[in-house]
């Protein structure tokens, strides 16, 4: 290996104890590949034990905790006690590959397709539609569905713990309903879930507290728990960096074992809210870092772009397309083979990438998503 990359090999502990065996981890990404059934299939275990060997930790693709929160065809679900064994055979397989296994828990809330959920009935925080074509205007839950809510969110943490997974991430980023609540564009209440940025923190800080307290309930040994957010969004009125920055405040105390920070760049800098040239990640560093370790992703693709992000300080960074264009690049970096790192896919690349029909044609047909090129490299 090449010295000047040993920073993207040591190990961290967590502080709930996990440790990690470095800083590299596989990002949660959609594969949509999940059995009509909500169980996990057998391509998606082949794509995830193809991933999984060199990184520190994988983070599964995020699963539904009631089925009213189902985002996407194909998304496995936890929202029941039967599926502890599909989710006990994929965390197994992560396991066995000596990486640790992090299962996402997620409600898609206004971002669900109505033919996925029971009786085509969207909610949310409230009664506002997304802004996109074709959107759906939500129902606003109720007081007492809220409080359910929480509630399934520590079931499903619960079934992660009964499945053997080493942790959960709760999904507060990308427009899903744990951001929904903490919008100011999705939510419009004026009861104790809305009407004032610290009203409109309650939801998230209360699912963390749900998460937590489970833990401690039925962990017997090390489960960590993190959380993933977006710090921004485009909408006005939406989320803000200086709303974000009073929000990591708030969770940089619930003794989390990570925070992650959903961006499409490592280093993109802020829209609103706070004046500065800095990227929105070194932003959060600074602020929370020494209390919190942080996950970067973003456009991370060869060891130099993951050296330069470390260079930030930011201890943790998850590859997200480029694990799946290049599921060996830990091991190529690790065996001075970085020169080898493929960083586009090409049409010809499903079958010698394991990846699932669902995600592959996802791939092929989203212009823009992936760096997709007509003829593969010749040189391995």
């Amino acid at each position: 290996m090449n010295s000047k990359y040993e920073p993207l090999f040591e190990s961290l502990t967590l502080r709930s104890g996990i440790q990690l065996k470095n800083r590299i981890v596989m990002a949660p990404l959609t594969n949509f590949s999940s059995n009509a059934d909500g169980t996990v299939s057998d391509a998606e275990v082949d794509y995830y034990i193809r991933r999984a060997k060199g990184v520190g930790m994988v983070i599964t693709a995020c699963t539904y905790v009631t089925p009213n929160g189902k985002g996407f065809a194909g998304e496995f679900a936890a929202d029941s006690d039967e599926m502890i064994p599909s989710l006990r055979r994929l965390a197994t397989a992560l396991k066995e590959q000596g990486t640790k296994a992090v299962l996402q828990i997620f409600h898609g809330g206004r971002m669900c397709p109505p033919e996925l959920v029971p009786y085509g009935e969207i909610v949310s925080a409230s009664d506002i539609a997304p802004e996109q074509a074709g959107a759906v205007v939500p129902r606003a839950l109720t007081d007492k569905e809220i409080e359910a809510l929480i509630h399934a969110f520590g079931e499903t943490t619960r079934r992660a713990i009964e499945a053997g997974f080493d942790g959960v991430e709760i999904h507060g980023a990308n427009g899903y309903l744990v951001q929904q609540f903490f919008s100011p564009h999705s939510n419009r209440r004026n009861d104790r879930w809305g009407g004032s940025l610290e009203k409109r923190m309650a939801f998230p800080l209360r699912i963390v507290d749900e998460v937590k307290q489970i833990v401690n309930k039925h962990a017997k040994q090390p489960f960590l728990v993190g959380y993933r957010l977006s710090p921004e969004e485009a909408e006005t009125p939406g989320i803000t960096m200086a709303d974000t920055l009073v929000f990591i405040d708030a969770l940089a105390e619930k003794q989390l074992d990570y925070m992650h920070i959903s961006l499409m760049d490592f280093w993109s800098k802020p829209r609103r809210g706070v004046e500065s040239t800095r990227s929105r990640i070194e932003i959060i560093q600074e602020r929370v870092g020494h209390l919190v370790p942080i996950i970067g992703v973003g456009s991370i693709h060869t060891p130099d772009d993951a050296l330069k992000a470390a260079q930030t300080g930011v201890p943790l960074l998850a590859l997200g397309r480029e694990i799946i264009i290049e599921p060996e690049w830990v091991e190529k970096v690790k065996q001075g083979r970085e020169a080898e790192i493929r960083t586009t896919v090409s049409k010809d690349d499903q079958a010698r990438l394991e990846i699932p029909n669902p995600l592959w044609q996802a791939i092929i047909n989203t212009p823009g998503w992936f760096p997709v090129v007509e003829k593969v490299r010749t040189s391995e």
